[in-house]
């Protein structure tokens, strides 16, 4: 090197000595798994620490390996265990596991607890089966979920958090499954554990002998070492509902999730959409309702929290479609206040949808039975219901039973039917006169004026047959709903009616008519045709009363109604078919022993001629109505004469 700089030797010295560098560095430099498994290690040392000095504030106890960090030590052969330590932390061990099923089982269920997420993973009613005679399952496991979402902090510390999921993990338990009848109840319980054996969750369920319910309470031990601060528990569950009776259809028409905001009113989700609705309050509980069963979950003491609580019906994956109904949903959050022992009771019902038995739960479920609007399901609940269970309970058919409940409720509206004939038959009599009105009188107001003070001075009301008719409808309409929710009738055959709870077919079509169906349903076919007689009868009761337009429409009625009904209720319950069937024909024989024997036309007319000659005196309405036609017909008349 000279004075001046670096000559040119030096030059090139430096540069090969840059490039050895270079090179080497690129040669020697760490692969990306060396990489890894040395920031791992650094993470499972700080780890180490800190359970270290956790350690030293406790009191001293034989220490109990539940994660070994030596056996998590990054090898080459551990590093998928060190990542899943740093994934799920303190619930590593529990990754691992043999798959067990334990069964409880009681009078009426057959409860199935799955070791891996500590769930029920499947759940057969034992007094039922489905319309193809197999067991009735209410939900499996490969079509159901059940979940807890645990909130840990991240490996990294600060505010960093990581979500374990208790449907990854195996639950510990050192029972076994078991069998119990009358009074008796007896507990299962599984338990997840962190770092120890004083810290887990801990589910609990207990199944009493003669019962749908199982009281499922969460527990929480020590877990304010291992949960985040502030953190909840976060509860997914959802399932696919079984195919149980004959059509998938009418099962999906009412199968949805029902709810109860706390000590509020219950709702629904429209079964006939697929949504998701948040729910801004707090739950009592969520039932997944499918047409004759449900299953419930019950927050027996403290509400679910309104946290990140959501509820959705799901439309089913291809290919499904003919194996289950509705897919059900929700995701709900359990309170968790931080202490180191916390409980959490709930029940789960898993049961029919009867009424009698769903009180007895309590909790409002009852509710969710859809008896109608308001005024109907009071009908229902406390009129048509304990008739029929008080015919029930003889134990006689169930077709026995519909018979009966339809005579009785004719026998009951035997006098608003009288009542309506007897109106008829006073029109029917007067329109002899009416029509002497008519061919006197051209003019239509003065035509109204007359036929008014008729009506006046006979004592009849033209509006007497509507009254008694506006008072049955909500009993009618009461009859309509009251059957499709009655449990009673689900596979219980009368005459060729295998099942009245669905359509009766005698005989099945080579094709498919839009609107009707592909099959042929005796009982809708007759209650058609005992529809023609009745509306037959029905206008020739009204002759004289209807006439003009009315009387048109009536007779285009006579004809339309039987058709739209037959094409409406082919694929509805038989049951409710043959209610209908009885009631046209109980309707019919009423009219004609009414019209026979009770009302004689001879002496409603020589009444109506005495009650002309008795002086009458003007009701307010009526003195107002005459004189309000009055002034119209003076105006008419001042108008013709301009």
């Amino acid at each position: 090197m000279s004075k001046k700089g670096l000559d040119k030797n030096s030059v090139i010295g430096l540069v090969l000595i840059s490039a050895i560098l270079l090179i080497f560095s690129y040669i020697t430099r760490p692969t990306e798994e060396e990489v890894k498994a040395k920031e791992l290690a650094k993470q499972t040392e700080q780890v180490e620490q800190e359970k270290a000095t956790e350690d030293k504030t406790l009191p001293f106890q034989q220490p109990e390996e539940i994660v070994s960090i030596d056996s998590l030590t990054p090898t080459k052969d551990s590093l998928q265990d060190i990542a899943l330590f740093t994934q799920y932390g303190p619930f590593a061990n529990s990754l691992k596991g043999e798959d067990q099923h334990f069964t409880l089982e009681n009078e009426k269920i057959i409860v199935t607890i799955a070791n891996k997420g500590g769930r029920v993973s499947s759940v057969e009613l034992k007094d039922f089966h489905t319309y193809d005679s197999l067991p009735l399952m209410l939900f499996n496991e490969d079509s159901s979920r059940f979940n807890l979402e645990l909130t840990i902090p991240g490996i990294t510390g600060g505010n960093s958090i990581r979500q374990i999921n208790t449907e990854d993990l195996y639950f510990e338990t050192s029972e076994t499954a078991f069998t119990i009848s009358g009074t008796d109840e007896k507990s299962i319980s599984f338990k997840l554990y962190g770092n120890s054996k004083n810290e887990y969750i801990e589910y609990v369920y207990t199944l009493k002998g003669n019962s749908y319910v199982v009281d499922f309470d969460v527990n929480t031990v020590g877990l304010d070492k291992v949960l985040s601060p502030h953190s909840n528990l976060f509860m997914n569950w959802n399932m696919f509902t079984p195919n149980q009776e004959k059509t998938i259809k009418n099962q999906q028409h009412i199968s949805t999730i029902y709810y109860q905001y706390n000590n509020s009113e219950m709702d629904y989700i429209n079964p006939m959409k697929y949504e998701e609705q948040t729910l801004d309050a707090s739950i009592d509980w969520i039932m997944f309702k499918q047409q004759y069963f449900n299953t419930t979950i019950i927050a027996t003491k403290t509400p679910f929290l309104k946290t990140d609580a959501k509820i959705k019906t799901i439309e089913l994956p291809e290919g499904q479609t003919k194996n289950y109904v509705q897919g059900m949903g929700t995701d709900l959050t359990i309170p968790y206040n931080g202490g180191s022992t916390e409980s959490f009771a709930m029940q789960f019902y898993f049961g029919p949808n009867k009424y009698e038995t769903l009180k007895n739960v309590g909790y409002g479920i009852e509710n969710s039975i859809d008896f109608g609007w308001p005024v109907i399901k009071q009908v229902n609940k406390y009129i048509i219901r304990n008739v029929f269970l008080f015919f029930n309970s003889f134990g006689m058919q169930i077709g026995l039973v519909i018979l009966l409940l339809t005579f009785t409720i004719k026998l009951l509206l035997f006098p608003i039917t009288w009542k309506t004939y007897l109106s008829s038959a006073k029109m029917r009599v007067l329109k002899p006169e009416i029509d002497a009105l008519k061919e006197k009188i051209t003019d239509k107001m003065k035509l109204q004026q007359a036929t008014m003070s008729l009506y006046r001075q006979t004592g009849v009301n033209p509006l007497a047959g509507c009254i008694p008719m506006l008072i049955q409808m909500p009993i009618l309409f009461a009859l309509f709903r009251f059957f499709p929710a009655t449990f009673d009738m689900r596979q219980k055959s009368f005459l060729w009616a295998e099942d009245l709870s669905t359509y009766d077919s005698i005989y099945e079509l080579p094709f498919h008519i839009p609107m009707y169906g592909d099959h042929v349903s005796l009982f809708t076919l007759l209650m058609a045709i005992s529809m023609i007689f009745y509306t037959k009868a029905n206008s020739q009761m009204t002759a004289g009363a209807m006439e003009g337009p009315m009387a048109g429409q009536m007779k285009i009625m006579t004809y339309l109604m039987p058709i739209m009904m037959l094409f409406f209720f082919n694929s509805y319950a038989a049951g409710l078919s043959f209610y209908y069937l009885v009631a046209n024909v109980i309707t019919i024989l009423q009219q004609w022993v009414i019209r026979k024997w009770i009302v004689d036309e001879e002496k409603i007319l020589a009444k109506i001629q005495l009650n002309k000659i008795k002086p009458k005196k003007k009701s307010g309405f009526a003195a107002k109505l005459e004189a309000k036609m009055k002034e119209a017909q003076q105006l008419q008349d001042k108008r013709k004469k301009k």
